[in-house]
């Protein structure tokens, strides 16, 4: 949609929006509250603010909504077909690479205690097994670090698909 009709939507379908991005309820709220917003760079600058003031438990919660990378994902939301749009890279058919990636989710999850979570949109499966295999030498701190920014780049990207100048 373009942004002036995002502006003009009321609330509550604004907020549907923004949640397919993120379904953080902060990030919601203040990217919605924020219109409207002149261009698309400023929406994108609000919606950088309001991801930079993301939670540690924000974060955890809203993996949630992500599937594993190498995994189709579930559900016939917006947020699903994002998602498996944003892993085409992923070939199914490769044995190998599938292997890998469950091995790595698996190891991943049991170092983290959460999902591995990548901006996958414009990689090849290869590429992120192999961002996969390097984070895992990451300290926990570090680590959530990544995963944090990796959510609000897929977020900023996704509402850059839903919302056009």
């Amino acid at each position: 949609m373009e942004l002036a009709e995002f502006n003009a939507l009321p609330a509550p379908d604004a907020g549907y929006v923004v949640r397919s991005c993120a379904r953080i309820p902060s990030f919601v709220t203040a990217v919605t509250a924020g219109r409207p917003y002149a261009g698309l760079d400023d929406l994108l600058a609000a919606a950088r603010d309001a991801a930079a003031a993301w939670t540690d438990e924000e974060v955890t919660a809203a993996l949630a909504d992500h599937p594993r990378i190498g995994e189709r994902p579930t559900g016939s939301g917006t947020g699903a077909a994002m998602a498996g749009r944003e892993q085409a890279g992923v070939d199914p058919a490769d044995d190998e690479l599938r292997r890998r990636l469950a091995e790595g989710n698996r190891r991943y999850e049991e170092r983290f205690g959460r999902i591995y979570l990548v901006r996958a949109a414009g990689r090849s499966g290869q590429e992120l097994a192999d961002l996969l295999e390097q984070r895992l030498a990451n300290d926990p701190a570090t680590e959530l670090a990544v995963t944090r920014a990796e959510l609000a780049e897929i977020a900023l990207l996704r509402l850059e698909g839903q919302v056009t100048p």
